[in-house]
């Protein structure tokens, strides 16, 4: 919403609504409650059952995570390269150290 970041994978599962532990149970269990979900600025539910879908969809395989690839890992890498190449870091200035020759030099015995 802020535009902070890149999301790169998979839709996430969309289970937004929170539960709360009400009435405990004689054999150790609880009755949950759903009560906490999630609404926008315009006061609609949002995500819940839907999910959140990428910028970047990518799937991290089995097969490929098994043979030690991050196909996420990758395509973030990669991603980040090129809006380096896009948008380059300038060097942030360094100034001159400063002049502590003027400092007073105490002895101690």
């Amino acid at each position: 919403q802020k535009n902070l970041g890149t999301i790169i994978g998979t839709r996430t599962w969309g289970g937004l609504v929170g539960m709360t532990a009400n009435a405990r149970l004689k054999d150790g269990g609880y009755i949950g409650v759903p009560r906490f979900g999630i609404y926008n600025e315009e006061g609609d539910w949002i995500i819940e059952g839907v999910g959140v879908y990428p910028d970047i969809e990518v799937v991290d395989t089995p097969h490929r995570l098994a043979r030690g690839e991050d196909p996420s890992i990758q395509a973030a890498v990669e991603l980040l390269l090129q809006k380096l190449e896009e948008d380059p870091v300038e060097p942030w200035p360094v100034p001159a150290p400063p002049d502590r020759s003027g400092w007073i030099e105490i002895e101690i015995e």
